[in-house]
Parts: structure tokens; sequence; C-alpha cells
């Protein structure tokens, strides 16, 4: 079996699906992306082509590390996204190949299902209440929320009201969903580290399931202060692209859950490995996946085969097989049906998802220009979104 073509997708909202072909006629799919570069990652899957037309799909490793060390030049958000989707599409194939789902081919299933979360917003504490509680009666027994976004872009050092602005959000979620809903509250690298132990102490009595993204990932050493200033799980990862970002974080002993993306970390063979040495540090998996349903497959298949998963982000919406966001790419969205705060571990082949090829043809006709929006602070300087 050899690869005989590659074919890149950019479909709303803001996805990018990749097709594998070979010519013992199995096809795999990724997803090749990264939120704002789509143009700049497809570029880069179809300079790595070269790499790939003619190879055996079969040979993922040896391909990995073609497409990681053989450029010279490595890492980083672009060519990472471009291997992870790549890989992703390898394993499907090789899936396919054998009639087995990529988590038998990692050595088997340790769990029937996976818990998930979902997102909610609202700029005030009664409509994040509200959010709230639409998703429980949706079936989430999980959920998080942005924290210092809500509450206005923070500086470097800032007054109390914001603070104040998120912590009210926050305990108007709690107050409505009661301490049996996990509730994860998302810095998304907005604060600097003096304001992130000040809401990181301040959320304590509200107890959150864990902070994600306190800091920026390049200054992770400041997790080592927020750490002692709490007793929140200290999530990160989704901005970390190899096991070597990791490995920093890992060693200094400062997070509690790591967040590889499927797509932005080299694809199931990077986040299975990053995920095993997270288990030798006695830290949990979450994956980061605000991609679309084959992102989204993919991480259920790693969540599926990594005993320290214990939660799975996504936003398609499980919930709604008919409208559901993204699920009009699947043939069987059913696939991904929600049930008591989790989906099941999915039992076909490769990825487990048929996906929906005409569909997909007919939105990447339409494509999209999603750019990450610019944000600024209330004194012109340009703030973290």
């Amino acid at each position: 079996m050899k690869i005989t073509e590659l074919e890149i997708f950019p479909v709303p909202p803001r996805w990018q699906l990749l097709k594998v072909s070979t010519d013992a006629g199995i096809s795999g799919w990724g997803e090749a992306v990264l939120p704002g570069r789509a143009e700049a990652v497809a570029a880069a899957v179809r300079e790595m082509s070269d790499w790939l037309i003619g190879r055996d799909p079969e040979r993922i490793q040896d391909i990995w590390q073609t497409l990681f060390r053989g450029g010279f030049f490595r890492g980083g958000p672009i060519l990472m996204s471009a291997i992870g989707g790549i890989d992703i599409a390898l394993w499907d194939i090789k899936g396919k190949a054998h009639d087995m789902p990529v988590y038998d081919l990692l050595g088997g299933a340790v769990r029937d299902r996976v818990q998930v979360y979902a997102w909610i917003g609202g700029d005030s504490p009664d409509e994040c209440a509200r959010a709230a509680q639409a998703k429980l009666a949706a079936g989430y027994t999980a959920l998080k929320m942005v924290g210092p976004k809500d509450a206005g872009q923070l500086r470097f050092i800032d007054t109390f009201d914001k603070i104040e602005a998120m912590l009210a959000n926050v305990a108007a979620v709690r107050a409505a969903v009661g301490l049996t809903i996990g509730l994860g509250v998302d810095f998304h690298g907005v604060a600097h580290k003096g304001m992130a132990k000040v809401l990181a102490r301040q959320l304590e009595p509200l107890h959150p399931l864990f902070i994600e993204e306190p800091v920026l990932p390049e200054h992770s050493e400041a997790l080592r202060e927020i750490a002692h200033s709490t007793s929140i799980p200290i999530a990160t990862g989704e901005r970390m692209y190899s096991r070597w970002d990791f490995k920093r974080v890992l060693q200094d002993g400062y997070v509690d859950i790591v967040q590889p993306d499927v797509v932005h970390a080299g694809g199931i063979s990077e986040v299975s490995r990053i995920a095993a040495m997270a288990e030798a540090y006695d830290v949990a998996l979450a994956p980061h996946c605000p991609l679309g349903p084959v992102a989204f497959a993919a991480s259920i298949q790693i969540d599926a085969a990594m005993p320290n998963a214990f939660i799975q982000e996504q936003v398609v919406e499980v919930d709604d097989i008919v409208n559901g966001l993204g699920l009009k790419y699947l043939i069987e969205p059913a696939a991904f049906a929600l049930k008591d705060g989790y989906v099941s571990i999915p039992i076909g082949p490769g990825l487990g998802i048929t996906v929906n090829e005409d569909a997909v043809r007919q939105a990447a006709a339409i494509g999209h220009h999603w750019r990450v929006p610019l944000c600024r602070n209330e004194d012109g300087t340009v703030a973290e979104w």
C-alpha cells in the first residue's frame, strides 16, 4: 500500500480537514489547521507531501520522524499542526487496513466511555448561570468557562473590580449547578503572574475542577508561585507542541493536568507519548480540542487507551446529533451521542467515524478566512486574546 494523494479542505467555521489517499483504495482523514493560520498549515502539508507520496502509510513512526527531523528546523505550531493532521490520517488508514480501532493499535481500551465538558459563555452572572443550566439540561456533567476575559483585559497589575466581576460570573455558575458538576476556569493566558496569583487564591472557595493556562506557556516558571498560592489543580499545554515542551513543566512539578492538542502537538503518535510521560509524573491528561469532529475522534481514541485521561474538551455539539456544530461532516453523527455526560468509545475501525466527503467538499467550496480577534487594553496596548 502506497500514499497517492493528500487533499486539504478548509471548512467552516474555522477548521481544515485533510484526506490522505492510497493505491489500495483506503483513505484516512485528519485535521491539519491552526486557528487563524489555516493557509500556513496547508502550505506546510503540501511541502511535506514530497516526503509522503509513494510511502507506505503504515510506517507511521518512521514517517513522523521524517517529517519532524527531516526539515532540520522543527517544532512550533505550524509545522506540528501539519504533522498532526497527517499523523491522524495515517492512524485512520492503518486502523481501517486492519479493521481495528486506533485505540486497539495503541494497546487496547482502558475505559468504555469518556467524560466530556462543554464551554459556556456570558457577559453577566445571570447569562453565565443560564448557559450552565442549559448545558446541564442537555446532559453534561462538566463545564468550562473563561475567567479574566469575561472581566475585561487584565493589565500586568490591575484593580480588584475586574477580579470581582470574574468571580461573580463563576460564583453564579457554581450556585446554579452545585458542587457535583465539574467546573473548569480558563485564564487563557490573559493574566500575568501577579494577577494570576490573586485570581487563583480568590477562586478557591468556588472549588473549580482546575484552572487552565493561568499564565502563558512562555512564563511556565511562574507556575511555581501560582501553585504555592492555591490548592486548585493547574492545567496547561494547549500551546505546547511536543514532548520536549512538556518535559520542562513536568520536571518542574507544578502542573497537575496536561492539555496537548492532538492536532497542534503532532498527532496521535506524539500526544500518546506526552500522555505516557505525564503518567510517570502522576499528572492527568485532558486533551485540548476546540476543533472539528475528526480532531475530536482522534482525541477520543487517545483517551480510550491512556489511563491518566480523565476528561475531554469538545466543541462539536454531541448533545444535538441533528443540528450539532460539526456533525454535518459525519455520515453517522450519533457515534458521539452524549449520555450522562459521557461519550462512548467508538468500536469502528480507524478513528471510528465515517466522514461525509460530499458535505466536506461542498463546505470547502465556501471555505473560511477566520482570524484571531485583536484585543487591546484600556491604554491602547495589545492584549492577550
